[in-house]
């Protein structure tokens, strides 16, 4: 069965941190671009970050309420992509996804492009 799972989510304190996964099972994670993305209450999904294949350029972007305190990373030995979220603030409070592109596709990336497989998501909430 091919999927992806998201894990690592929880309650945190503002200015905690936080590291987020997303395993594959089934496929080779490597072989796709990856996204991460969040969707808080009442708020449409947005890009918070985007890591391309090794095989590739390796290209990483960030959306700019993240950049400079979220770091995405891969272990392919693992076949996982982690999203390290340090600093967190309440407005990063949300649902966080991953998906895997279509082959081929580079990052950046946005909502528009086909994501061929989706996690299930995990809650991340930033509250005091």
């Amino acid at each position: 069965q091919l999927q992806l799972v998201e894990s690592g989510g929880g309650l945190v304190q503002p200015g905690g941190s936080l590291r987020l996964s997303c395993a594959a099972s089934g496929f080779t994670l490597d072989y796709y671009a990856i996204g991460w993305f969040r969707q808080a209450p009442g708020k449409e999904r947005e890009v918070v970050s985007c890591i391309s294949t090794s095989t590739s350029d390796g290209s990483i972007n960030y959306a700019n309420s993240v950049m400079g305190r979220f770091t995405i990373s891969r272990d392919n030995a693992k076949n996982t992509v982690y999203l390290q979220m340090n600093s967190l603030k309440p407005e990063d409070t949300a649902v966080y996804f991953c998906a895997a592109a279509a082959p081929s596709l580079r990052c950046p990336l946005t909502l528009a492009v086909r994501w061929d497989y989706w996690g299930q998501g995990t809650q991340v909430t930033v509250s005091s």
